[in-house]
């Protein structure tokens, strides 16, 4: 995916989830965080940013903060990037063969999984989870603890009892990840959740992305560790 009207920065601080005080240009601006993780690891005074300028002239927040660096590695932390890389990489993937019905946001219970499929003869639902937080090369989610998450876990499992097939595909939101693992000390029960649902046969895969100032695409595998 490609982004449009992108302009370096400077990160300043973060009063709340949604806004931050940036410096573009010898100019301090408030723009929109399009994440409402913690980011803390991410988003600290000093960081070199990137940010889509807006074409709304209406908008509070003229500027969209995309992605940061954290020393030499660019991390997107776009929440709405991961599902459009995966719907872009997944219809030119040899992963499902035949694909035969695509439909993003599908409902399926009391919940709203990110993608239903039907290739071959088969039916599958599809969670996207994105991945930023990361030490020495090991990615880990979440970076905050997720009831949702667990709760579509969950309903994942109860998807593959019904004769569907069920995915997890976690994103990494940068490259050169040694490995995936769910974040046991932030969210216990998530991890534990992800180990039950795949040992019941949830498919969890794990894909690492090639990052530029205005692009992400899905690049390989990375090693899931549960």
């Amino acid at each position: 995916m490609k982004y449009d009207n992108v302009v370096k920065g400077k990160f300043i601080e973060r009063p709340n989830r949604f806004i931050a005080y940036v410096e573009i240009n010898g100019k301090v601006e408030v723009c929109h965080v399009k994440n409402t993780g913690r980011c803390k690891e991410l988003l600290i005074p000093g960081a070199e940013i990137y940010l889509q300028k807006s074409k709304n002239p209406k908008r509070k927040t003229k500027f969209d903060l995309i992605s940061v660096k954290k020393g030499n590695k660019l991390i997107n932390i776009d929440s709405q990037a991961p599902n459009k890389v995966f719907y872009e990489w997944v219809k030119n993937s040899d992963l499902f063969s035949n694909i035969k019905v695509f439909k993003p946001e599908c409902k399926y219970r009391n919940s709203r999984f990110d993608c239903y499929i039907e290739y071959e003869d088969k039916k599958a639902f599809i969670e996207i989870k994105g991945v930023t937080l990361e030490d020495s090369g090991v990615l880990m989610f979440p970076d905050a603890p997720t009831e949702r998450g667990v709760k579509h876990l969950n309903e994942l499992y109860e998807a593959l009892n019904e004769g569907y097939e069920a995915y997890v595909f976690f994103i990494i939101q940068m490259r050169d990840a040694l490995y995936f693992t769910p974040n046991k000390v932030t969210h216990p029960e998530f991890a534990s959740t992800l180990t039950k649902a795949k040992d019941a046969g949830v498919n969890v895969f794990s894909l690492c992305c090639n990052v530029s100032p205005d692009e992400l695409e899905i690049c390989e595998f990375v090693k899931v560790v549960l």
